[in-house]
């Protein structure tokens, strides 16, 4: 009997091949049961399975509220701003189990300032499955505690100082120290400082640790003609270990000679800075002492270096000044920079209806004196130096005859008013005067010098260029009102300075060069505003 050959069974046309479904076994949904895990579907998978299982929902951050600080586990301080990414940054380091996950977002969930607490949002992903990714979000809360950390600890101690900055200038005023002063708070180089401390002929800076102390050096190196000269006291040594503990001292003593100082150099040195005039003005101090012949406008510049190879003192200062009073001037074709050279004749302020003596002088104020005004300078004639190098000067044949008979140095402003009210200001360095409290005496010469100051700055373009001067917001106290017979009894120094402000001629500073105190900024309530 004959067999028909096998037949296969073809499949229907039209249909497709479905994947077995199941039930949830938790809810009864139908699911797909190739790729279902644990027999859950999606919606059971995400209440049953925690991703996030073992991360804190809570956690504490250590701040120190003198240097806004925060703690960085066991030991490191670290600086961060609110809501910023380094304190993000913090925040994620300080969870456990954190990095069994990946993490997907995070973010700052806002809180009140004044709660101590910092929310932050994550968001994780992970696998449950072979295939199956799930992605969850939580919130964790942080709260701020306060700790000191060390180096505010130690500025709270006595002696706990590493390293000490002793600036010194054996002058007789603090001019210089006032300008450099003023240097570092615009460059902030005193922000490493765990104390200042205002000594007789300068000021100590202590720093907690050597490398500070070693920067804040270079900075002075950078602004003043310094000599530093380094130091080290053994305080304690591990006889087991070899390790000593030191203290480290640098002095940095600055160069004597200031802003409108008489000098006068010896013949050598005057010879090797280029052949100028041994008698001369000190016009400028920064890295280095910038020195003016006011006869011919030469200029010259002393380096630190070549100071200290052989010092000497100016042979006179801005206390020995004497007001004079142009006669005449002749501005001359002699023109370098700022300055023109001019031929003034002047009478001593003194002398005015005394005599009739009157001096000639080569200025180089040819641009800003005129018959009237009032001017300082140097008397040399009938003067006392006690000075070596001015001896050489008069005995040597080149300069002897060259020596004139008055120095004129600024121009002067007799009827400025002395306690002026200012539209700007300057700012002060908090310093600890410790047991040296200045004397009556001493607080007005003081306060003396630093007008004196504010003067020179406004006077000088060039000096208000290297500091930071600030908008004044602070009113003028409304003056109560006088009786007659007090306004009929006004001092001659009010009248001077009512006077003094009508006086186009006298310097003054733009709102233009002045910044804004971000210090004294206040937030008022505009309820407090209304009730007021």
């Amino acid at each position: 009997m004959d067999l028909d050959p096998p037949t296969g069974m073809a499949p229907l046309m039209g249909t497709a091949r479905t994947g077995a479904t199941i039930l949830c076994c938790n809810c009864g949904a139908p699911i797909d049961g190739t790729s279902s895990t644990g027999a859950l579907c999606y919606d059971c998978i995400k209440s049953t399975v925690d991703i996030s299982q073992g991360i804190p929902r809570e956690g504490t951050l250590q701040t120190c509220r003198d240097c806004d600080r925060w703690l960085m586990p066991p030991a490191t301080w670290v600086v961060a701003a609110p809501e910023s990414r380094e304190l993000l940054s913090l925040c994620l380091k300080r969870l456990r189990n954190l990095s069994k996950v990946r993490i997907i977002d995070a973010r700052f969930v806002w809180t009140e300032p004044h709660s101590r607490r910092i929310k932050v949002k994550v968001t994780v992903q992970d696998a449950v499955a072979e295939g199956v990714l799930m992605q969850q979000s939580f919130e964790v809360v942080y709260v701020v505690h306060y700790q000191q950390c060390r180096e505010c600890a130690k500025s709270y101690t006595a002696n706990v100082w590493r390293a000490c900055v002793q600036v010194r200038q054996k002058v007789t005023h603090k001019r210089t120290f006032l300008f450099l002063e003023q240097l570092i708070l615009k460059h902030q180089a005193h922000r490493d400082t765990i104390n200042i401390k205002e000594e007789k002929d300068g000021i100590d800076f202590f720093f907690a640790h050597r490398n500070q102390a070693e920067a804040f050096v270079s900075f002075l190196k950078s602004v003043v003609p310094v000599f530093v000269k380094e130091s080290r006291h053994l305080i304690s040594q591990d006889t087991h270990t070899g390790d000593k503990q030191y203290k480290f001292n640098f002095s940095a003593e600055i160069v004597p000679v200031c802003r409108d100082d008489l000098v006068a150099l010896p013949l050598k040195l005057a010879k090797a800075l280029g052949t100028i005039s041994p008698l001369v003005l000190c016009w400028r101090i920064g890295t280095s002492v910038n020195l003016l012949d006011p006869n011919t406008l030469k200029t010259a510049e002393l380096s630190s270096d070549v100071y200290w190879r052989a010092p000497f003192q100016p042979l006179a200062g801005t206390t020995e000044l004497v007001e004079f009073i142009v006669m005449d001037m002749e501005p001359t074709a002699v023109r370098k920079g700022k300055w023109v050279l001019g031929e003034a004749t002047v009478a001593r302020a003194s002398d005015l209806g005394v005599n009739d003596n009157t001096y000639f002088a080569r200025t180089h104020l040819g641009a800003l004196l005129k018959p009237g005004d009032s001017v300082l300078g140097y008397m040399l004639t009938g003067s006392n130096f006690n000075s070596e190098a001015l001896d050489a000067i008069e005995n040597s044949r080149a300069y002897g005859s060259t020596i004139p008979d008055v120095v004129l140095v600024r121009k002067h402003y007799p009827n400025r008013r002395k306690n002026k009210h200012r539209n700007w200001k300057l700012k002060r360095l908090a310093k600890d005067e410790g047991d040296l409290l200045p004397k009556p005496s001493e607080q007005e010469k003081m306060d003396a010098e630093y007008e004196q100051f504010l003067r020179d700055v406004e006077e000088d373009e060039e000096l208000r260029a290297a500091l930071a001067l600030y908008k004044n917001t602070k009113k003028k106290q409304p003056q109560q009102p006088r009786q007659p017979k007090e306004d009929d009894a006004m001092s001659i120094a009010e009248t001077e300075g009512t006077a003094d402000d009508e006086d186009d001629d006298i310097p003054k500073i733009s709102m233009d060069e002045l910044l804004d105190d971000f210090d004294e900024l206040e937030i008022h309530d505009r309820g407090d505003e209304e009730m007021s």
